[in-house]
């Protein structure tokens, strides 16, 4: 088994996992060793065929405050050279949580600044306690929110991007909720029992199921429906429907009686 020192993974045995950044005295601020270590921890869950479900954590009072500021210290003393393999790290790790083929929820209590709203946008969905408060607050800083800036414009749209980004303000759950950053919202009390029950919605679904789910949004844009595009959903669905987990799913529906995958 793996020693972590920046960050905790716990799996149960329902089929869920949790990833637990844990560097409470800095507000869970990420460096290079955390990016490493969330890199690693995903591509082995996402190997593990008992994890179906990932949930992504903060421990203490915060979900992230985004990047440790001496990190940054560091990155603005070394060269352009260091600094590209330093945010290829990072960008290769996003794009890890954001692939991933198994569902992700961001379970997020206190501050999400920064890096730690990139992390929250990665994920498919987010729940946020009442008290959490989001910031993409690096231009306060002299610097951009670049390698964030994809999955950001994607869970809320452009323009509400660029005013994060441009703004810096911080924002309270409930705005977030509007703009679609997380999907709900819940007293801090009420954060686990929330994530449980969001999980134990997602394990109700066929594990292949959801796998193509990612895989064929992660190929639609919003805009016109093509042929390519009613083209690539058919062949999706027809491929689909013939497979074990599918006869199964019917097979269970009509016999009132739970699925193999709930078992």
């Amino acid at each position: 088994m793996t020693e972590w020192k920046t960050i905790a993974v716990v799996q149960s045995q329902s089929g869920a996992a949790t990833v637990t950044m844990s560097r409470p005295a800095v507000f869970n601020a990420f460096d290079e060793l955390m990016i490493s270590e969330l890199d690693q921890a995903f591509e082995q869950l996402i190997l593990d065929p008992k994890v179906r479900v990932i949930v992504l954590a903060g421990d203490g009072k915060h979900f992230s405050a985004g990047a440790d500021l001496q990190w940054m210290q560091r990155a603005s003393q070394a060269t352009q050279d260091w600094n590209l393999q330093d945010a290829r790290k990072f960008a290769a790790m996003l794009a890890r949580i954001e692939s991933c083929p198994k569902p992700t929820v961001a379970r997020v209590q206190g501050a999400a600044l920064g890096g730690g709203v990139g992390l929250v946008a990665a994920c498919d969905m987010a729940i946020a306690a009442s008290n959490a408060s989001f910031a993409v607050s690096e231009a306060k800083f002299g610097i951009l929110p670049a390698v964030i800036g994809p999955y950001v414009t994607n869970a809320v749209g452009k323009r509400h991007a660029k005013r994060l980004a441009l703004t810096t303000t911080r924002i309270p759950a409930e705005e977030a909720l509007m703009m679609g950053l997380v999907q709900k919202v819940v007293p801090l009390e009420s954060l686990d029992p929330a994530v449980e029950a969001m999980v134990h919605e997602l394990l109700a679904s066929g594990p292949m199921a959801m796998r193509e789910i990612k895989q064929l949004f992660g190929q639609l844009e919003v805009g016109p429906i093509t042929d390519e595009v009613r083209e690539l959903t058919a062949q999706t669905i027809s491929r689909v429907r013939g497979s074990d987990e599918a006869k199964e799913g019917f097979a269970a529906f009509l016999s009132k009686r739970p699925p193999s995958w709930m078992a």
